[in-house]
């Protein structure tokens, strides 16, 4: 296992992640690592099976898994479920989770097929990674121009999976559901008492003003913190920025009245205007469906006008 590697990425990564789900992923690795010599943990299981809104289970593909709703003008839906990394070579974090790259693809794929008619993400998230979100971010909201896309929290959308969600043009939660954490943090780990009490003495050599600082081997330095929170402070600018861009309203309102990092469930979160309205996966489904038979409809009703029209000349 390359638990160790994983630990230091974790700890030196920028996290858009709802902190409580954060410690429990920390407190699953910190148990792995410890039992990494005595092989699989008794009890521990790794499930990468994925269902569907009827149980059915799906095939194990990249987070890109696309069923089909509905006859003509089918619904491409994309599930962001798990934590959120930015490749899907880079998880795991205890359990099945999400790349960015892996639903960028799933995305184009949908814009690409003709017998799509709209796009429905489906979101069980803490959040993950700020690393590839603003890119996908982007790449959701200029997906709204070609096809209709609708993001549901079903039933949790934190932080990162949130910044995704926003970027929908429909956004919806299930009753039971919550959304927000909007917020970035990291962390810093000073290791050096561990390693005295184990006899361990750590001796960095480096060329480089600043490489080594906010190693794990001593107190975080004044300097290295203030570099740790700007870079933390430009990716809630970024976080918040990309929030008020998709919901269309003010930063300040995204800052002020969306949680300040909280979670919010259905009712607070739909009068914070951080959802278009509180249903069901089925009811979601069911109201697409319709525009899209409506949709249909218009769509046939101005061929054969422009048809007639054709006649008529």
């Amino acid at each position: 296992m390359k638990l160790p590697y994983f630990l230091a990425y974790c700890l030196r990564t920028p996290w858009a992640m709802d902190p409580a789900a954060m410690a429990t992923y920390a407190a699953i690795l910190a148990r792995a690592y410890a039992a990494k010599t005595g092989g699989a943990m008794a009890g521990d299981h790794r499930d990468d099976t994925r269902y569907d809104e009827n149980g059915q289970s799906l095939p194990k593909a990249a987070r890109g898994d696309q069923q089909r709703a509905g006859g003509a003008g089918n619904i491409a839906l994309i599930q962001v479920h798990g934590p959120i990394v930015q490749r899907a070579s880079q998880l795991g974090m205890c359990e099945a989770g999400t790349g960015a790259h892996e639903i960028g693809a799933a995305l184009d794929a949908a814009l690409a097929d003709s017998s799509v008619g709209q796009i429905l993400i489906s979101f069980d998230s803490p959040g993950g990674s700020v690393f590839g979100i603003q890119e996908l971010g982007d790449k959701i909201r200029a997906a709204r121009a070609q096809k209709p896309v609708v993001g549901i929290a079903d039933s949790m959308s934190a932080s990162a999976a949130y910044w995704l969600m926003s970027q929908c043009g429909e956004t919806y939660i299930t009753p039971g559901g919550m959304v927000g954490s909007i917020g970035v943090y990291t962390a810093h780990e000073n290791v050096a008492k561990a390693l005295e009490s184990e006899g361990v003495e750590i001796t960095l050599i480096s060329a480089g003003k600043y490489k080594t600082e906010g190693n794990p081997f001593e107190p975080l330095g004044d300097e290295a913190r203030a570099d740790t929170q700007a870079r933390v402070d430009t990716y809630y600018r970024m976080f918040t920025q990309a929030v008020a861009k998709g919901r269309g309203v003010p930063v300040d309102k995204v800052r002020s009245d969306m949680g300040e990092g909280r979670m919010l469930l259905a009712d607070a979160a739909l009068a914070a205007g951080m959802v278009d309205g509180v249903a069901t996966f089925s009811e979601v489904v069911a109201k697409m469906q319709r525009n899209g038979r409506s949709s249909g409809s218009r769509a046939s009703m101005l061929a054969q006008a422009q048809a007639d029209l054709q006649q008529v000349s």
